[in-house]
């Protein structure tokens, strides 16, 4: 990618605020070193990961900690005798142990139902470096020192200068209490001095005691005294702290082999770290972006075409995000704070609200955009934001656009905005123009975006403007994209008579006549230089023969453009208005829906707990069998007329809000799509009894015979239900099926158990267990579970035409 085009589409300036949310110096570094990727399948990785860490994020809430940066340990490591010190070494086991929690967050927030495939590969393949952190752990403690436990050795010396302490302490409380020299000392306790127990004698009492005078105090009125009782104390203690730093030394060897062993680990283990820094920055930049609006990663696809939808610039949206102008929070107080996008129509691309979302789309085939219209319209931020947002989506980066929105995979981008002339190199605005493109134009080719600022304004008008149509065509001829701004008329009309361009014009308020920073399709613009200069305070006398000049030059269309203008106007309000109605109407709906959800699922708790409850009671004795079905018949009564008011399970509206006119039985066939009025259930005809005018319908997995004057006509495709358990109701008896065959013994019975309790509540007299014949092993473990079950009355095989001994008909209690 062309760097002088990330320079004037200020994607270091993106790339600053992106280093901003970074935790860590190093993290803030790789922030910066981003750069558009080249391939497509690296920018489809990119984004599939962006995905993912925002999801991992907001499913675990795990957030990092500031860790320090490492790269001065490993160039310390190239050379071979280097001995890490102790800072180094708590630096490595920071470093090591915040990976450690940001592995264990991946993998156990994949684990309770997350799915992140990406980041669980991405940690899989930094193995952490088990020796160096399980020695980092064991030798260097939580405030950066080395723990007792690091060695025995070790462990034993310090030992003995803790009882070289204590019995230094006793010994100078013995000595003060024998000889009452407590009026002599500064302080009551002793204190080191060239590493040597001394105690703080007043100076001017220096005299009265035998011992050794180490220094002063600054003001002078305290001297470091050694006593002579505690000078072979401090020699046996100088002869411990030279033991303690050897041991202390080797520890350090040790260790420092234990790193460089696993150097590349470690390595690995680090660019992870500095890896999920970055993207729990890109997290935040994307939360950023969501405060002021919409945003997320951009979908970039080979061969597609531009579909930016809501798009503001990022600079502003950021901007907007706090408040202010530019600036960059203050978690990072080195790196200068950028400011807003510089351009000639950047600073009032919005309001105090923010940036206003604009649409930016290329129909299929289309290879070119021209935008014309006012001064300070909002073209060139319309430019930039189009040019920014390619190269955010490039690196991966979130952007500040509507769901939906696309691009199509740039290798290139060029943008030639802006006055580049140079008085030292003699270069005029047009010279450098065309020396810009001239470097470039053999690079231009499928797969580029070429944006252009007013290209060849500043030469003579007609010149100009036969000069832009024939880069415009060459572009789009070489297959590239090229998006431009214009005051040409003549360019405004090649994009009107071009179907590969598409003209659009930036929108003004037809009464106040400024800018709504919106962009009208497949019309042109007024330049709106007379309004401008009127704004801005340029005399009413020069305005006036201004207006004169046109009008004896006959190229005043000011009333025509004025026109299409407030059309344009009205027809963005009218579609504004409608999408705040689609909008309005989705909440209704979704509330709608939720509201439904939450009154069917508490009707159905209800009736399941009643019928519960009624089931455990004639389990127990407290009522009758007869009792029992009379409460579950008016438990299914309340269930029937709260469903029929409510709807079907599965959301549709009930029967009781459509009635709908009974069927014959002689209209009815196989197949055919019915509702059950008194339940309001959806269902299917499976048989048809003329005779005795009824009909079989099933319901859900669940076959039962029916009146036809409970059914009424169903709008829809026949459906073939299928269930393991089926049932059959009619005047006189109800059964259910239940199909065990195929399991085990264990699971058979528990199946078993569930369906006699299902039948029960249901009111049903008996059940059918296919068991299939076999070897009879299923059949015997079914009948010994049988005979013990309390609501059985009998049971016994079928007889031979309804399955034989592969079928045990169980009569209910």
């Amino acid at each position: 990618m062309e760097s002088r085009s990330l320079q004037v589409l200020e994607f270091g300036k993106v790339l600053t605020h992106l280093a901003g949310l970074c935790v860590s110096e190093a993290g803030a570094e790789a922030a910066l070193a981003v750069r558009p990727l080249t391939g497509i399948d690296a920018v489809h990785h990119a984004a599939a990961l962006f995905d993912e860490a925002r999801r991992w994020a907001g499913h675990t809430g795990f957030r990092l900690s500031s860790f320090p940066p490492l790269d001065g340990v490993f160039r310390a490591l190239d050379a071979p005798a280097t001995v890490l010190d102790l800072d180094a070494l708590w630096a490595l086991r920071q470093t090591l142990g915040l990976t450690r929690k940001l592995a264990v967050s991946i993998r156990e927030g994949q684990s309770t139902g997350g799915r992140w495939e990406l980041l669980t590969a991405l940690v899989d393949g930094h193995p952490l470096p088990q020796r160096t952190v399980s020695g980092l752990d064991r030798c260097v403690s939580d405030d950066g020192l080395l723990r007792d436990e690091s060695s025995p050795e070790l462990s034993l010396v310090r030992g003995e200068i803790r009882r070289i302490h204590q019995q230094c302490t006793r010994k100078v409380k013995e000595y003060a209490q024998r000889y009452n020299i407590a009026h002599y000392l500064q302080d009551e306790f002793m204190t080191l001095s060239s590493d040597r127990y001394v105690l703080p004698l007043k100076s001017n009492f220096k005299g009265r005691l035998q011992g050794i005078i180490h220094d002063y105090s600054q003001t002078g009125e305290t001297c470091y005294f050694e006593p002579m009782f505690l000078v072979e104390l401090n020699n046996g203690l100088q002869e411990l702290k030279r033991e303690e730093r050897e041991e202390e030394r080797k520890v350090l060897r040790y260790l420092t082999d234990l790193v460089r062993d696993e150097l590349a680990a470690v390595r690995g283990a680090y660019n992870l770290l500095v890896e999920g820094d970055v993207l729990c920055a890109r997290c935040a930049l994307s939360a950023r972006f969501e405060e002021s609006g919409d945003a997320g990663a951009v979908s970039v696809t080979e061969g597609g075409h531009v579909s930016l939808l809501g798009a503001r610039h990022p600079l502003l949206a950021l901007a907007a995000a706090r408040g202010d102008k530019g600036g960059v929070p203050a978690c990072r107080p080195a790196q200068a704070a950028p400011s807003a996008p510089r351009g000639k129509s950047a600073a009032g691309h919005g309001s105090s609200h923010g940036p206003q979302a604009v649409d930016i789309e290329l129909l299929p085939g289309q290879l070119g955009l021209v935008i014309s219209g006012g001064n300070a319209g909002g073209k060139t931020v319309c430019l930039k934001t189009l040019g920014l947002i390619a190269l955010m989506g490039l690196a991966g980066l979130p952007v500040p656009v509507r769901p939906g929105s696309s691009l199509p995979f740039w290798s290139d981008i060029f943008a030639f905005i802006g006055d580049e002339q140079s008085l030292e190199d003699n270069v005029s605005t047009f010279t450098a123009q065309i020396r810009h493109l001239s470097g470039v134009w053999d690079r231009l080719g499928s797969g580029a975006l070429v944006i252009l600022d007013e290209f060849g304004a500043g030469t003579d008008p007609a010149q100009g403007a036969a000069l832009a149509q024939a880069v415009l065509d060459e572009v789009m001829d070489a297959g590239s994209t090229v998006v431009a701004a214009t005051h040409f008329p003549a360019l405004k009309a090649y994009a009107l008579t071009r179907d590969t361009v598409r003209a659009a014009s930036v929108l003004f308020d037809p009464v106040t006549k400024r800018p709504l920073f919106r962009l009208a399709y497949d019309q042109v613009g007024a330049s709106q230089a007379l309004d401008v200069a009127r704004e801005h305070g340029l005399p009413e006398a020069v305005l006036r023969r201004a207006e004169q000049y046109l009008l004896l030059d006959g190229e005043d269309t000011s009333a025509l453009v004025d026109r299409l203008n407030t059309l344009a106007v009205q027809r963005e309000a009218e579609i504004s208005s409608l999408r705040a109605e689609e909008a309005r109407l989705r909440d209704k709906r979704t509330k709608l829906d939720e509201r439904f959800e939450r009154e069917r699922r508490t009707l159905f708790e209800t009736v399941q707990g009643q019928a519960k409850t009624v089931l455990h009671e004639w389990k127990s004795g407290k009522v009758s069998h007869k009792q029992a079905l009379k409460a579950l018949a008016e438990t299914r009564a309340r269930l029937v007329s709260g469903a029929a008011g409510n709807g079907d399970a599965d959301g549709t509206p009930g029967s009781a809000d459509a009635p709908q006119p009974a069927l014959q039985v002689e209209t009815l066939r196989t197949g055919q799509a019915v509702r059950y009025v008194p339940w309001g259930k959806k269902g299917t005809v499976v048989e048809v009894d003329a005779r005795r005018g009824r009909v079989r319908v099933g319901l859900s997995g669940v076959t039962m015979w029916a009146e036809a004057k409970d059914l009424a006509a169903l709008d829809e495709k026949p459906r073939v239900v299928v269930g393991a358990v089926t049932r059959t109701i009619s005047d006189a008896t109800a059964s259910m099926r239940v199909d065990l065959r195929g399991m085990r013994a264990d699971v058979a019975v528990s199946e078993l158990s569930r369906a006699l309790d299902k039948a029960l509540l249901a009111g049903m007299s008996a059940v059918e267990a296919i068991h299939g014949r076999g070897t009879g092993a299923l059949r015997k473990e079914i009948h010994a579970f049988l005979k013990s079950f309390p609501a059985v009355r009998s049971f016994a095989l079928a007889p031979e035409d309804q399955g034989g001994d592969g079928v045990t008909v169980i009569e209910l209690k």
